[in-house]
């Protein structure tokens, strides 16, 4: 039994707001959508995604996938070409892919592929949320994030979060060793974490979506049993701003929880050992 064609993905990616040239970020789940005639491998699957996307944004256009390890909070080395991505089989096969580029962060790390990958994953920024690191560059690019089976939710909400100065979380800096063609060196990563000081504020994006979707900013089509969304980086970036101010903790589970205010303790200067 099959659930989908590459035909069928191919007319849903068309029901998508995509262009030629345009810079793609894609959480996925591609087993979600059952499977897909006349393929017989994750592999097979995964250049099918990729031809039908690259088909959609075109030689210019930049498909980007997370490969993130959280090696130094974890107090592993990370090696660019070897530690493998933690996001799922299609993240991972896009980090082994002879035309993809990945971005020196170890905790953080991009994959992308396209002309134009090397401009957002080359001369990674220490700090993965700052100014010059890839969600930055990203947001300054007029992104879309495209989730497969994934809601409207993705890990640039982080970089909203700190751009707007959210006070349930902050930069910080862990050490390890980065390995790089066979060559180690010591380095600095950080990342923007929650206080670990109360549990209700890990980071939930349901309420995000509920919101994305009443106001159309997100928009799914469906595929065999699952769905493709797309929400742009801009709109992503006004409603969580616009959303802020009557609902502060409305990206953490303290508000569905009825906490107003939640337990935040300062940090010593130590490694964390949570980033959710």
């Amino acid at each position: 039994m099959t659930h989908f064609t590459a035909q069928d993905l191919e007319r849903a990616l068309a029901q998508l707001p995509l262009e030629k040239g345009d810079v793609v970020f894609s959480h996925s789940n591609l087993g979600f959508f059952g499977k897909p005639a006349g393929i017989s491998s994750m592999d097979e699957m995964c250049a099918m995604f990729l031809d039908a996307i690259v088909a959609r944004i075109g030689a210019d256009g930049v498909l980007a996938v997370p490969t993130f390890t959280y090696s130094f909070p974890r107090k592993e080395v990370f090696d660019l070409a070897e530690t493998p991505s933690g996001m799922g089989g299609f993240a991972e096969w896009i980090r082994r892919h002879p035309d993809s580029r990945r971005s020196e962060d170890p905790c953080f790390s991009i994959a992308a592929i396209g002309g134009r990958a090397g401009a957002f994953t080359d001369d990674a920024a220490e700090n993965s949320f700052g100014p010059g690191s890839f969600f930055d560059r990203f947001h300054k690019a007029g992104g879309k994030i495209l989730n497969f089976n994934f809601d409207a939710g993705s890990t640039y909400v982080h970089y909203v979060e700190r751009e707007l100065g959210v006070p349930y979380r902050f930069d910080k800096t862990f050490h390890g060793i980065l390995r790089r063609d066979g060559r180690d060196k010591e380095a600095r990563s950080t990342i923007w974490v929650r206080y670990l000081s109360d549990d209700a504020l890990e980071a939930v994006f349901e309420p995000l979506d509920a919101l994305a979707r009443a106001r159309g900013m997100f928009r799914t089509v469906r595929l065999g049993r699952g769905a493709i969304g797309l929400i742009s980086a801009a709109d992503t970036f006004r409603l969580i701003a616009d959303t802020l101010p009557d609902r502060p903790l409305f990206l953490t589970r303290a508000e569905a929880l009825g906490i107003t205010t939640p337990n935040i303790v300062p940090e010593v200067p130590t490694e964390a050992e949570s980033v959710s």
